[in-house]
């Protein structure tokens, strides 16, 4: 098998995994045969998993509204830490606007956001 087809070949195949992964330790020789096949179907299955499952990358404004819930923020208290207006906050949120480099920059070292999030890249 050089890639797995389907559905019913996916679930097969980590069934399998999850059989081999208690056979397997980091002292199993490469040269074993379940060492082997736990890290050809592992790497079948993560090819799959990526071409059919994949998540995708995090929106501003969805990694925006996680760390309001982590930190315990409003809209009104974001709006007042970060220095806009609330109906602002609102726009980042709704996807309706993006904040200006100089409010992106605050953005990111206030709520500890990944630049490269901020900026969409």
């Amino acid at each position: 098998m050089t890639k797995i087809e389907n559905e019913s070949q996916y679930e097969w195949a980590v069934a399998r995994v999850e059989k081999l992964l208690p056979l397997v330790d980091d002292n199993t020789p490469e040269t074993d045969p379940n060492y082997i096949e736990l890290v050809l179907l592992s790497n079948l299955v993560a090819d799959y998993s990526e071409a059919h499952y994949a998540i995708g990358e995090p929106t501003l404004a969805s990694v925006i509204r996680l760390r309001m819930y982590e930190m315990g923020l409003t809209q009104a208290a974001l709006a007042k830490l970060i220095g806009v207006s609330p109906s602002r906050v609102c726009d980042y949120l709704s996807g309706k606007a993006e904040p200006t480099l100089k409010v992106g920059r605050i953005i990111s070292k206030k709520l500890n956001i990944s630049p490269a999030v901020v900026l969409g890249v």
